[in-house]
């Protein structure tokens, strides 16, 4: 049988968003320890410091969305890197001293 808490979890999340909002997480997480982990700089870093954060990582939140479906199928990893780049959109959108939370 089940919960108060299951069922009220269930109806919060109707579409999974809470299973998916955890893939993306554990994602992310394998993400750095991959490519320049090991590395005390990352080239966002740089583009940070360069004041082009926000439109790469934008960018790049496109070019994963828009070859989903094309250049290797329905491919999952394209929608977690998309997704994963829409998190420092976000970051890069509204840290210190950027845009106004709404």
């Amino acid at each position: 049988m089940k919960s108060d808490e299951d069922r009220a979890g269930k109806l919060l999340f109707k579409y999974d968003e809470d299973k998916i909002l955890e893939e993306v997480k554990e994602y992310i997480a394998g993400t750095y320890s991959e490519h320049y982990g090991d590395q005390k700089i990352q080239i966002q870093d740089v583009f940070d410091q360069m004041d082009i954060a926000e439109e790469f990582v934008r960018g790049a939140a496109m070019k994963y969305l828009f070859r989903f479906g094309k250049k290797n199928g329905k491919d999952r990893k394209d929608l977690l890197k998309c997704m994963h780049y829409v998190c420092l959109l976000y970051h890069y959108s509204f840290k210190a001293g950027r845009a106004e939370d709404d």
